[in-house]
């Protein structure tokens, strides 16, 4: 007999320490008793241990055999075990699904998502990194993520990707609390697009910057970049100490930081002789994102309970 044990010898093992005897552990499992006994002593020999005392009237665990019993159990539950769980594996009920996710979707949207799918599918591992675009579609790419939550512009979803729109939202203007325009009744766009400009870099959201860029450009301006920053949270804050104004999605109005006021495209005056209607601003959209060739099952029930609640835009 080799070192690896067929899973039968330890059922008899466990059948003789559990009844103490050869004959009833026999009959429990529906076995002659000569087999049971043979099969005990080839263990023995495998193990180098002796796992019984045995004489004419009892048999009885050594120091040996009463050690290995609870991990014997152990090991025949797990074993039993094993078919439920690649059943629950193969429909996604346990397994693991490593998300990232750009932070605006962190103010309100994903907490409360990960919360209800955490309850209804306990058994999947849920791991959660706050990553920009740029940075979600190399771990992508690399196989160190599962799928990402993006932003992009509407109808740019990152190509070669599957891809489930979740939330669509309008850019707001951020403006210091202090400056002019943020008590203004009504803006003038060409007095905001000649602010100083706090942005993200292009590399991390390329059709969302530029769709900012075709705004200036729209008007014949250039902006006057003076401060790039990745997070959100850091333009807002910068915008806070007067460096300038941002462009942020809608969804960054729930950072409430002193000294930053946001402004809609409501709050927007007309162009001369046009009637007063809403500023077309840049819109944006989130994504969940996942490679088509995934074959993650515990993947696929994430991105079918984003769907089933009717989060797609």
């Amino acid at each position: 007999m080799t070192a690896s044990i067929d899973l039968r010898v330890w059922r008899q093992f466990l059948a003789v320490a559990e009844e103490l005897h050869f004959g009833r552990a026999a009959t429990r499992l529906h076995m002659t008793q000569p087999p049971v006994t043979q099969a005990i002593a080839q263990l023995e020999k495998a193990i180098g241990a002796r796992l019984f005392d045995r004489t004419r009237r009892s048999v009885s665990l050594t120091p040996a055999g009463e050690a290995l019993v609870p991990e014997v159990r152990d090991l025949l539950a797990r074993a039993q075990a094993l078919p439920a769980r690649a059943r629950a594996a193969a429909a996604g009920e346990v397994g693991r699904v490593r998300l990232a996710f750009v932070s605006t979707i962190g103010f309100e949207q994903l907490p409360a998502w990960v919360r209800e799918f955490r309850a209804l599918c306990p058994g999947v591992a849920l791991e959660l990194v706050e990553a920009t675009g740029d940075v979600q579609l190399e771990a992508l790419a690399r196989g160190e993520i599962d799928a990402g939550l993006m932003l992009h512009s509407p109808g740019f979803a990152p190509p070669g990707l599957a891809h489930l729109g979740v939330a669509m939202e309008s850019l707001v203007l951020a403006v210091p609390s202090q400056h002019p325009l943020a008590q203004a009744n009504e803006l003038a766009l060409d007095a905001v697009l000649a602010e100083p400009l706090v942005a993200f870099p292009r590399r991390i959201l390329p059709s969302v910057y530029d769709a900012i860029l075709a705004l200036y450009h729209g008007v014949g301006r250039v902006p006057d970049v003076a401060q790039e920053a990745i997070q959100m949270q850091t333009i807002v804050n910068l915008v806070s100490g007067g460096l300038g104004v941002a462009w942020v999605p809608e969804s960054v109005t729930q950072f409430r930081r002193a000294g930053v006021v946001y402004r809609t495209a409501a709050e927007f005056a007309a162009a001369p002789g046009r009637r007063r209607t809403a500023l077309a601003l840049p819109g944006c959209e989130t994504s969940l994102v996942w490679p088509a060739a995934s074959d993650n099952p515990a993947l696929a029930r994430f991105v079918g309970f984003v769907r089933e609640r009717g989060l797609a835009q």
